[in-house]
């Protein structure tokens, strides 16, 4: 089911435009577009806007990934053929939501350019602190995990990819705005704290168990 998907996501358009979306957005702030952002106008060797605005991309970007999960089965009918494959709906679950992160990780992967280049001109060179970068990264990893659990859970919803695309931005937006906002911000300060990571853990586990009962019972209908 993994590859499968993965398979299915570089066979269409859908990957390559929103990993191109994210590495666009995210260049044009921090080297093109005045503000806040732009590493040029800060004065500073670091790359805080990476970390900063990544979560609003993500809430947008990766419903676009897991709204066609399960709802594009159930309108095309082959949802039922879950009903006859010896496959644990959890495997299924599991391996879709695999697949459509192992996509974003691969999107996250540029991002380390960046880095490179802030550390080039620094003064002097390598002047950059490498670990708040990967303590910051690997909160970025768990926060793209956490949104993409979320997304699948809302795909389970409704047999609209439309719907399933909204209720993912506005849920993703809820949790980060209430949840997990506090545990991002912890962790890109480059401090990995365990309860942080804990926490992220939690919420893409409990997730996936909740697309999982969902699915169980489309199954048993």
């Amino acid at each position: 089911m993994y590859l499968k998907e993965l398979r299915y996501y570089f066979s269409t358009p859908i990957a390559y435009i929103v990993i191109g979306l994210y590495l666009l957005a995210i260049s044009l702030f921090l080297w093109v577009i005045p503000g806040q952002w732009n590493i040029i106008d800060s004065g500073y060797a670091q790359v805080d806007g990476l970390f900063q605005l990544s979560p609003w991309l993500f809430m947008i970007l990766c419903p676009a990934l897991t709204m066609r999960l399960f709802s594009e089965e159930r309108q095309t009918g082959m949802f039922d053929l879950l009903r006859t494959k010896p496959i644990p709906l959890s495997r299924i679950v599991l391996g879709k939501y695999m697949a459509a992160w192992t996509l974003i990780l691969i999107g996250l992967l540029p991002c380390f350019v960046h880095y490179f280049v802030v550390a080039y001109m620094a003064e002097p060179m390598g002047n950059l602190d490498s670990g708040a970068f990967l303590g910051s990264f690997i909160g970025l990893i768990l926060l793209s995990g956490t949104f993409m659990a979320i997304g699948l859970f809302c795909a389970t919803l409704s047999k609209s990819q439309i719907v399933c695309y909204i209720l993912g931005a506005l849920t993703g937006f809820i949790l980060y705005w209430t949840l997990l906002q506090d545990h991002y911000s912890s962790l890109s300060r480059g401090v990995i704290d365990l309860r942080d990571v804990t926490f992220f853990l939690t919420i893409i586990v409990v997730m996936l168990i909740a697309a999982t009962i969902t699915i169980h019972k489309l199954t048993r209908k």
